[in-house]
């Protein structure tokens, strides 16, 4: 029989792009993020080797860049400044993985939700929407805007914080989060996110969805909730001492990558991408 067309679905998030660790910095950052592209390249070629993958659809859920005042003393530990982080290799490394995915997808989606290191100063100092990790989201798009291939959603709205959107691939919806949403608990916040998830599915989000995406914490997880799938992204950093020190934790740098049949509503493969060449 003739075989539905899927859509990859491709999770960005917690890049710290700024950051500087033993083995981390701006430079890896981009290194890492071509590795990505390659390896959706080579494991959509798997897929299409059954049915056909036209489409992708890529979700940025949070904190690509590190920031500059989120905590005291993080002017210590980046390597760039706000304006290099946002304007200059937040641009070049979004811009060219976004040009590598239309390489390889005939059209290619966006959604953008923003992260809490993308806020400009500490909490409460500035309106809600200022956040850098939107402002480079949407300097992407603006840079994008003339192919016709692309398209973006990146929320926001007059004072507010606009941190959530559902994306949708016929059938199937997620909702797209970053994650600082959930209260952290010295590693991954299990009752949190069943607490959370559970009550925004209940109507707390007036929206439909089916699965939740989301990012934050640096753990690569599959956390199912009944009938509701929870896809906790990794991080692209190889490595962070105060995570070390504080929370015993440490992973390799990681990536959801699934791939979704829009006609039967459901994600039929799902790939935890190791970015360590």
């Amino acid at each position: 029989r003739k075989k539905n067309p899927e859509v990859a679905v491709v999770l960005i998030s917690d890049l710290q792009l700024g950051k500087v660790t033993p083995s981390y910095n701006s430079e890896i950052a981009a290194e890492r993020m071509k590795i990505y592209s390659q390896k959706i390249r080579e494991m959509t070629e798997i897929q299409r080797s059954d049915h056909k993958v036209s489409e992708a659809h890529i979700c940025f859920l949070g904190d690509v860049i590190e920031g500059v005042d989120i905590f005291p003393g993080q002017a210590f530990l980046i390597d760039s400044g706000l304006y290099r982080q946002v304007m200059i290799n937040g641009r070049k490394i979004c811009i060219e993985f976004l040009r590598e995915m239309l390489d390889i997808f005939e059209t290619v989606r966006v959604t953008w939700v923003i992260g809490n290191h993308g806020r400009v100063g500490r909490k409460g100092q500035y309106d809600p929407e200022t956040n850098a990790d939107r402002m480079l989201g949407t300097l992407v798009q603006l840079l994008m805007e003339d192919e016709p291939r692309i398209s973006f959603t990146v929320p926001d709205g007059a004072g507010e914080r606009n941190w959530y959107s559902i994306m949708r691939e016929g059938e199937y919806s997620s909702m797209c989060i970053h994650g600082d949403q959930i209260k952290g608990q010295l590693g991954m916040p299990w009752y949190g996110i069943n607490k959370k998830v559970n009550g925004w599915a209940a109507g707390a989000i007036r929206e439909q969805f089916q699965d939740v995406y989301m990012g934050h914490f640096h753990q690569a997880a599959c956390i199912p909730l009944n009938n509701r799938m929870v896809y906790e992204n990794g991080s692209l950093e190889s490595d962070n001492t105060f995570a070390q020190e504080v929370m015993a934790s440490m992973g390799d740098p990681k990536q959801w990558l699934l791939f979704v049949n829009p006609a039967k509503g459901r994600v039929t493969a799902s790939y935890l991408v190791n970015l360590l060449e």
